[in-house]
């Protein structure tokens, strides 16, 4: 018996399994968008049910763009430890599609019934405080050439158009090296990683902007789009390792994975922890010492309420400096809590988790009561926020696990394999 007829039966038990997996992560993902749906058609909080919505696209969009950014990344720099994984990536980035269509119904809401997401779409929305309505607002009015709906959806429209061309010609240009081993696709992905870096890097640090810091835009803030980013790539890099583990744990990738490939990864996750650090405190600490109305407003609605008491938003935030940073940092400084499986999975977990809250932070206190302070944090919305996130999510395992079985594990042909599959630091 050949070789190749001997490893079928294993080969089809593995794409079976692959094939099962994907049909419950959709099945997951129906049924999270279909709670969603009923809460926003028949429960009695409409716009909180949305913003949760938007809080769970916004999360899972983060983490795609991380996964085209670790492409555009590797390429641009020749990475070589990095190849064994790239394919997963590529995989991952397929999700943009459907994140696009499932973006839609913000994008129609936002047409049928102005306002009632972003504020500013709707010139006759009432200002809080009762200080007029939106159209007669002189920060709006500064604003008004690139804060208004044409505006936001030809950007939007933009985005997804940046990141589903770029992640289409990044993976078929990967994919077509495994057919005829011709270095000159590497030099395709290379040009494509030189455009679509500065590309990527502008479209979501715009995308951060109107889809969330425009939520209350009176506010202001240079290092958004940086935050957005550390963001992105945190939780890319933690998706990698659950799909490294996952691949290892079938077997997949043994005899492919070593302990130095989650050592290198461990780094870039440590080194990403340090990194949000900075980029977040930079943007508190500046904004406390400047102490000017128009930026500090922002966090004291995260921090106390109109009389003076203390909300839960504030806890939330100790919550994000603690878990985000002081967390992760102080458990990552191990090399073993970097390559013993499971000792990396658990910190990738709590990091998936902890920048979940950091994007519920960011927009959920834009939804407020009569007197204009901030919804608490817990409140019906969680749940929606989980149903969110959920169904969200599973269409994105499910977009990943649909394209997993069209390629090879790896990419077989690439020139730098052999140096990556014999990683050491």
């Amino acid at each position: 018996m050949s070789a190749q007829a001997a490893n079928a039966p294993a080969a089809l038990a593995t794409e079976s399994a692959t094939a099962s997996t994907a049909t419950k992560a959709l099945l997951v993902g129906a049924a999270g968008l279909g709670l969603t749906a009923v809460g926003a058609l028949l429960g009695p909080d409409k716009h909180g049910v949305v913003m949760s919505y938007l809080v769970g696209i916004t999360y899972w969009t983060a983490i795609a763009i991380g996964m085209l950014l670790l492409i555009l990344i590797h390429h641009i720099v020749d990475a070589s430890w990095s190849a064994v994984i790239r394919r997963q990536w590529e995989h991952a980035t397929q999700a943009f599609t459907w994140l696009f269509v499932l973006f839609l119904p913000l994008l129609i809401l936002a047409w049928v019934k102005p306002g009632f997401i972003w504020p500013w779409m709707n010139e006759a929305t009432p200002l809080h405080g009762g200080h007029g309505t939106v159209g007669t607002d002189v920060l709006y009015q500064k604003k008004s050439g690139f804060l208004n709906l044409g505006m936001f959806t030809g950007m939007t429209l933009g985005f997804f158009a940046i990141w589903i061309g770029l992640s289409h010609l990044l993976k078929k240009a990967s994919v077509a090296q495994d057919s005829d081993g011709d270095t000159k696709w590497t030099f395709t992905n290379r040009k494509l990683a030189a455009i679509g870096l500065p590309l990527t890097a502008l479209s979501l640090t715009f995308a951060a902007i109107y889809w969330v810091k425009s939520l209350e835009y009176h506010w202001f803030s240079t290092m958004y789009g940086v935050w957005f980013f550390a963001n992105c790539v945190r939780g890319a890099l933690s998706i990698s390792v659950l799909i490294m583990l996952w691949l290892w744990t079938r077997g997949d990738y043994k005899g492919i994975l070593n302990t130095n490939h989650l050592h290198s990864i461990g780094q870039l996750v440590f080194a990403f922890t340090v990194f949000w650090a900075y980029v977040t405190f930079s943007q508190y600490f500046l904004i406390w010492n400047a102490n000017v109305p128009e930026e500090t407003f922002w966090y004291n609605l995260r921090e106390v309420n109109h009389d003076g008491h203390t909300n839960q938003w504030w806890y939330v935030g100790l919550v994000i400096l603690f878990g985000h940073f002081f967390v992760p940092f102080l458990y990552l400084l191990s090399y073993r809590h970097k390559v013993i499986h499971s000792k990396v999975k658990p910190i990738v977990l709590w990091i998936l988790a902890i920048i979940l809250v950091d994007v519920c932070y960011n927009i959920l206190p834009a939804l407020k009561d009569g007197h204009g302070d901030s919804l608490p944090f817990f409140s019906l919305n969680l749940l929606w926020v989980a149903t969110s996130v959920a169904g969200i999510g599973g269409v994105c395992a499910w977009a990943y696990l649909r394209s997993f079985p069209t390629t090879k594990l790896i990419p077989i042909r690439d020139p730098r394999i052999v140096e990556s599959l014999t990683h050491h630091e």
